[in-house]
């Protein structure tokens, strides 16, 4: 039983509904970071409602060669390890890279399944809580079907915006979706995307929280002299994986058009891991912005409230996004945020009074970063309307799906 259950005050006669959650995005050894928000919904579910939950998280299978960084991580991962009170298991699976697409779902499958079988019989789950809706929803529909079993699947963004481009992959998707119980949709905007696809299954939306303990407004001068920052200087932050949909080279070359316009630009600090890290660079120094801009390694999920408040503007320049966390948390901070309409994006950004939305190029980038920076922002105000919704609101309602699909 993990450490949230014992939080949580029930009379001995509630029986406790056994979640298996099945996701390749959770938190593990080697990347703490990743999908935080998957992690933090659970814990909320677990902490706040009589729930006994275990993780399949699978990894695909690469041997112990250090030829590359990125594939050789995988194979660093235990098969079993515990994150914060929770069992986590990492049976691996195969893939071909990009030629083998169509068939990762089945590939997961197989791959788990032993592993599946063999977690039931000490913990029989009543239900299965898939998230990413490809590969790892068609692999958890298939183990819903050989356990007879009731399966949950949470969209996230990607998953339903960038997949639904390959018909083969669509197709395999549109099976996944319509093979589960229920689904769950971060935002409206990927609702309405599943519904054109032709997806019948009940949807509900229920958008990412923030945790309130972490994300509130700092002092900014604390904060700025805790991380080293300049207290003389306008500072602009993103957060997020250095890749090109994320749209750091964007902010980047915005920054230059400010400088070219004869205004001193701003300090633009990027917080991030990520392949485009030697591409980012090489853009600094080819626009000679090393005095502009800083890349800074990924930081752990409980300090980014200091780089929130340190900074006078937050930017996502990304090209899609289900409900991006780091819009949330810097709202909750009290920073503005200045970011494309992607997705679910104008589902948060929903007045001025809390930010701008633009489109995706460098101009539309610097002349809002410009005006954003003169203008007089209220943020308390805006750190109030960022903390309304936490993870416990989150947990309520996703234990409410759950309560429906097992009755």
């Amino acid at each position: 039983m993990n450490s949230f259950i014992v939080n949580y005050s029930i009379s001995r006669e509630v029986a406790l509904l056994k979640v298996l959650t099945f996701t390749t995005l959770f938190p593990n050894k080697i990347k703490p970071n990743n999908a935080i928000f998957v992690y933090h919904r659970m814990a909320a579910v677990a902490k706040y409602h009589p729930v006994e939950l275990k993780v399949i998280a699978p990894v695909p299978f690469f041997p112990p060669f250090r030829i590359n960084k990125k594939w050789y991580e995988f194979s660093c991962i235990p098969k079993q390890e515990n994150i914060s009170g929770f069992d986590v298991f990492h049976p691996s699976y195969v893939v071909i890279p990009k030629i083998g697409m169509s068939l990762y779902g089945l590939s997961m499958f197989a791959g788990t399944l032993k592993t599946a079988k063999k977690l039931y019989k000490e913990f029989p789950f009543d239900i299965i809580d898939a998230h990413f809706a490809y590969p790892d929803a068609l692999a958890a529909v298939l183990l819903g079907k050989y356990f007879k079993k009731p399966v949950v699947i949470s969209t996230r963004g990607t998953d339903i915006n960038l997949y639904t481009r390959f018909p083969l992959i669509k197709s395999l998707l549109r099976y996944a979706l319509n093979s589960a119980s229920h689904i769950i949709s971060v935002c409206n905007d990927l609702k309405q995307i599943m519904l054109s696809m032709g997806v019948h299954v009940d949807i509900s939306v229920i958008p990412n929280g923030i945790d309130p303990k972490y994300f509130k407004a700092l002092p900014m001068n604390q904060c700025r002299k805790q991380l080293n920052l300049p207290q003389d200087r306008k500072i602009v932050l993103s957060v997020g994986s250095l890749t090109e949909g994320k749209g750091h080279h964007v902010l980047i070359k915005a920054v230059s058009h400010i400088l070219e316009s004869g205004e001193r630009p701003p300090l633009l600090c990027i917080l991030g891991s990520g392949p485009m890290r030697n591409n980012l660079e090489e853009l600094i120094t080819e626009y000679n912005l090393t005095p502009y801009v800083k890349l800074i390694e990924e930081v752990k999920n409980q300090e980014l409230n200091k780089w929130y408040s340190a900074a006078d503007l937050f930017c996502l320049a990304t090209a899609r996004e289900g409900w991006p966390n780091v819009v949330s948390e810097s709202l909750s901070c009290g920073t503005p945020v200045v970011a494309t309409a992607a997705n679910g994006i104008p589902e948060i950004i929903i007045s001025d009074q809390y930010g701008f939305l633009v489109s995706r190029t460098p101009d539309n980038f610097a002349e809002k970063i410009q005006y954003s920076l003169k203008h007089n922002w209220d943020r308390p105000k805006i750190s109030k309307f960022g903390r309304q919704r936490s993870w416990k609101d989150v947990a309520i309602e996703v234990y409410s799906v759950f309560e429906q699909v097992t009755v």
